[in-house]
């Protein structure tokens, strides 16, 4: 029996994942056919679920995708050699990586015309990872513990950089190391580490001294999502993650308890969730409050606007509003709004 649960904020999407389920939505509503998806849009089960029921396809590869297709490449940044392979087969591309993962693709450039050696730390496998290696393969050497960077032989022109959902612990051990090693390191000015990672490892930090267990909300392949799970690990506490109500059947809660989610999971099945835990009392938790707002992709605004223009010229928009609703309102316009539109 849980006697009490606290609810967490900050939780749920980011900014980035805002900006990326809206911009595959807007893809959806423009082109009347199907949508090819480079990687899941975001990384959330019931997410791509809701996208695959509405004519989008996800890909892993160029190859997948026929001649002329409309393509969207997914919020965790894209290597370059796959973006044009991308450019080369499908009549539109947009790009609807994260800006914070631009970030990074820009720092790894910058340092890489330096001839310098950058030390990337982040999951192998992983979207963001594979992405961000793309940038510079020959310069970028992949680590996700301090055992890889003790193997490192790359001179001591060294940068250190960062996967953004990383955990500050797996973090800040390595970036200590490699400062401890390399006496020359370089790094960005402004932390990788994503501002909503950090929001939500730090909201939870908070609470967890007044509870005995945690829940994260969000999907297996969610960095984000197990990052919140070991800190909370870490710190000696029980911590589940689930992706949906089934996930709690084997789940045994008691006392009080803490719900939060990672950056890409629907806030609906959060409240799913805590309807079915059934606390005795629910507590609103709020750490902080997140203002940030990512605009749609550059290209993908331009193709609204020439849309919304030619529709009004030849509709009566006070009797189509789809068609004078284009960009203006987008701040406003949230991504669960885009998916229970679907």
């Amino acid at each position: 029996m849980v006697n009490k649960l606290y609810l967490v904020t900050p939780r749920g999407f980011c900014a980035g994942v805002e900006m990326a389920i809206k911009a595959l939505h807007w893809l959806l509503k423009i082109y009347d056919e199907t949508i090819y998806c480079y990687h899941e849009i975001v990384h959330n089960k019931w997410i791509v679920k809701e996208f695959e029921k509405n004519n989008v396809i996800f890909v892993e590869d160029p190859s997948e995708i026929p001649e002329g297709s409309i393509v969207m490449l997914s919020a965790h940044g894209t290597a370059p050699n796959v973006e044009e392979q991308f450019n080369s087969i499908s009549s539109v591309t947009i790009n609807s990586v994260c800006p914070l993962v631009t970030k990074v693709h820009h720092e790894a450039k910058k340092f890489t015309s330096s001839n310098t050696q950058i030390i990337y730390v982040g999951h192998k496998d992983h979207d963001e990872a594979k992405g961000a290696l793309g940038v510079s393969p020959d310069n970028m050497h992949l680590v996700e513990d301090i055992n890889d960077v003790k193997s490192l032989d790359i001179g001591d022109n060294v940068a250190l950089l960062a996967q953004t959902t990383l955990a500050l612990s797996e973090w800040e051990p390595i970036m200590e190391f490699s400062k401890d090693k390399f006496s020359n390191l370089k790094m960005p000015r402004k932390s990788d580490l994503c501002y909503a990672t950090t929001n939500r490892q730090e909201a939870i930090l908070a609470i967890l001294p007044k509870v005995e267990s945690v829940v994260v909300v969000g999907s297996e392949n969610s960095s984000n999502t197990k990052a919140l799970v070991s800190m909370v690990q870490n710190k000696g506490v029980s911590a589940n993650r689930v992706d949906n109500v089934r996930d709690l059947e084997n789940i045994n809660l008691k006392g009080t308890v803490a719900v939060t989610a990672g950056a890409s999971a629907p806030d609906h099945i959060v409240y799913e969730i805590i309807e079915k835990i059934n606390p005795s009392s629910l507590e609103y938790f709020e750490l902080k409050q997140e203002v940030e707002y990512f605009p749609l992709p550059q290209q993908l605004r331009k193709n609204i606007r020439l849309i919304s223009d030619f529709l009004n010229n030849f509709n009566d928009s006070e009797n189509n509003p789809d068609t004078t609703l284009g960009i203006s309102n987008d701040k406003e316009w949230t991504a669960t709004e885009a998916l229970n539109s679907l």
